[in-house]
C-alpha cells in the first residue's frame, strides 16, 4: 500500500472541501494509505506572487517540516504543487531538506499516472466534458504537451478522463489558453481577467460541453463565478470529483 501525505490548498480547504474529500476517496480506491497532517498551512503562493517573499518563506519552511516524513506528497492543485516543486528553491536556497521534499510532491493526476502507473480509472461518466488546462499544471508541471511545443502530443489528465465509460471529451478551439484568474492578477486586472474567462467559457460552449473540469480549483472557481453570473448552462467540477464519483 502506497502511503501519501495529503496537501490541501487554501481554496479547497475553505471553499471547496468536497474536492479534498473526493481526492481522499479516489486515492484510497486506488490502493493508497492517505494521511492528512492537520498542522499544514498555505503553501505561500499568494504572498510569493504578490512579491512578498519574506511572508512566504516561513510557510515554505513549515511545509518542509511537515511533509518530509512522507514517501509521497499529493495535492489536488497544479499551481500549489508547482509552487513547491519550482519556486520554493528561491525562498529556501540553503535548505538541504527541500530538494527531496520538492521531488516527491505531485499533483493528483500526475501521481496517479507517473507513480501509481495507472492509466485508466474504472467507472462511467456519461457526459460531454471540456478540460480546462491551467497554466501551472500545463507549462510548469507538464501534465500535457501544450500546443506551442513541437513534440508528440500527450495529456495525463485527459488520458485518465478518457478512460471513463460513456464520457465524451470535447475538442476546444484553444485547448491550452489561460482562463485569466492568475491569483493577484484577477484582482489588479479585473476587466482583463473576466474577459479571458468569458472567452474560455465561450470555447467550451461552442464545443458542446456540459461539464468543465480541471486540476486547479482556483481556475475553476473563476470560471464558475463567471458562468453563474452569465447564467451559462455549465457544470464546473474538479477532476477529482469526476474520477472519484465515477469509480465503482
Amino acid at each position: 500500500m502506497t502511503e501519501v501525505g495529503l496537501f490541501i490548498p487554501c481554496y479547497v480547504d475553505q471553499c471547496y472541501p468536497q474536492v479534498g474529500l473526493a481526492t481522499v476517496r479516489l486515492l484510497e480506491k486506488l490502493g493508497c494509505k492517505v494521511d492528512f497532517p492537520e498542522a499544514q498551512t498555505c503553501c505561500g503562493q499568494p504572498m510569493a506572487n504578490a512579491g512578498v517573499g519574506d511572508a512566504a518563506r516561513p510557510l515554505a519552511e513549515r511545509f518542509v517540516d511537515i511533509f518530509e516524513r512522507y514517501p509521497y506528497v499529493v495535492c489536488p492543485s497544479g499551481s500549489c504543487t508547482s509552487m513547491v516543486r519550482h519556486h520554493y528553491a528561491d525562498l529556501l536556497p540553503e535548505n538541504a531538506r527541500l530538494p527531496a521534499v520538492a521531488a516527491k510532491t505531485y499533483e493528483l493526476c500526475e501521481f496517479i499516472v507517473d507513480v501509481l502507473k495507472i492509466s485508466r480509472v474504472a467507472g462511467a461518466y456519461p457526459h460531454r466534458v471540456g478540460l480546462h488546462q491551467s497554466c501551472h499544471a500545463l507549462r510548469e508541471l507538464r501534465l500535457g504537451s501544450g500546443t506551442e511545443r513541437r513534440i508528440p502530443g500527450f495529456n495525463k489528465v485527459r488520458g485518465l478522463l478518457g478512460g471513463l465509460d460513456g464520457i465524451t471529451l470535447v475538442d476546444l478551439d484553444r485547448p491550452d489558453e489561460c482562463c485569466g484568474f492568475g491569483g493577484v492578477f484577477s484582482v489588479e486586472e479585473e476587466a482583463v481577467s473576466c474577459a479571458m474567462g468569458k472567452d474560455r467559457l465561450a470555447d467550451h460552449l461552442r464545443a458542446g460541453a456540459e461539464v468543465v473540469t480541471g486540476v486547479d480549483v482556483s481556475c475553476l472557481m473563476h470560471l464558475d463565478g463567471l458562468a453563474r453570473r452569465e447564467k451559462r448552462p455549465l457544470v464546473i467540477q474538479h477532476v477529482a470529483e469526476i474520477l472519484a464519483g465515477a469509480a465503482p
